[in-house]
């Protein structure tokens, strides 16, 4: 009896082992993934508002821009009618200073690098007078965008990734209901292009982080709430390629970095 009574014990305690086991697998801890199946960005600590600092800059153009080329859109009578006089976007130049230029931390301190923020609300990319707007977006992975259309023509949304992901290639009825993607793979300028009407394009960025900018009309950007350290920052305009440089970020300061673009 004694032991048959040790023999059970020593089940019991065997199981109770191995059901600890089970619920703890290692490959299981902390995993999470997107509602698309990516590995979604690791959570991190809160950063503490005492450390963190900004950086701003404004992108120049150096030499003449190039004169807009002014886009024949006759080819839908839509379009010709109601979308008015339409630019190409590669050059959007105000007082020497770059627009649409994407904007973004390349490398950096680890608590920068691996920072989460609240997913918000989808950017909104419209197509309006037969154009997207606006040219060039950006949004941290794991965000979406929401494709609309105001014109009353057929549109396409095709999407052209580098990342392995699949391309999006849907078509929009006239004022069609929007569409929201979402993206989980950092990019910079994925372009955007209309089957239908081909002088139609955009960029999506997608950031690893949520320190990123697009400039403005009058080429200035800001990336607010970085933590202090020495930064790697990367300016990408869609003709003009990359560049980058390194700018260190004081606790509640304001490091400037300017860059200046070239026509190629």
């Amino acid at each position: 009896m004694r032991r048959m009574c040790g023999w059970l014990m020593t089940a019991a305690l065997a199981g109770s082992v191995l059901g600890g086991l089970v619920g703890c697998k290692p490959s299981d801890a902390g995993k999470q993934t997107t509602a698309e199946g990516h590995a979604a960005p690791a959570t991190s600590a809160p950063l503490d508002p005492a450390t963190l600092g900004t950086v701003s800059g404004t992108i120049h153009l150096s030499g003449k821009a190039p004169a807009p080329v002014k886009i024949d859109m006759s080819m839908d009578p839509v379009c010709s009618i109601t979308g008015g006089d339409n630019f190409a976007e590669q050059y959007v130049v105000h007082d020497g200073k770059l627009a649409n230029v994407y904007v973004y931390i390349k490398s950096g301190p680890a608590a920068a690098m691996s920072a989460t923020a609240p997913i918000p609300a989808p950017v909104v990319m419209d197509q309006v007078g037969c154009k997207y707007v606006p040219h060039v977006i950006a949004l941290m992975r794991g965000g979406s965008v929401e494709f609309r259309s105001s014109d009353g023509t057929m549109h396409n949304i095709h999407t052209m990734p580098t990342t392995g992901d699949q391309p999006i290639d849907i078509s929009q009825g006239p004022k069609g209901a929007p569409q929201v993607k979402q993206f989980n793979r950092p990019e910079e300028m994925m372009p955007v292009r209309c089957n239908n009407h081909p002088w139609m394009n955009a960029f999506i960025n997608v950031s690893a982080t949520p320190f990123f900018a697009v400039t403005d009309a009058d080429g200035h950007f800001s990336i607010n709430g970085l933590p202090a350290g020495t930064y790697t920052l990367a300016a990408v305009h869609e003709k003009m390629g990359e560049q980058t440089t390194t700018v260190t970020v004081e606790p509640k300061g304001t490091a400037k970095a300017d860059f200046s673009f070239s026509v190629k």
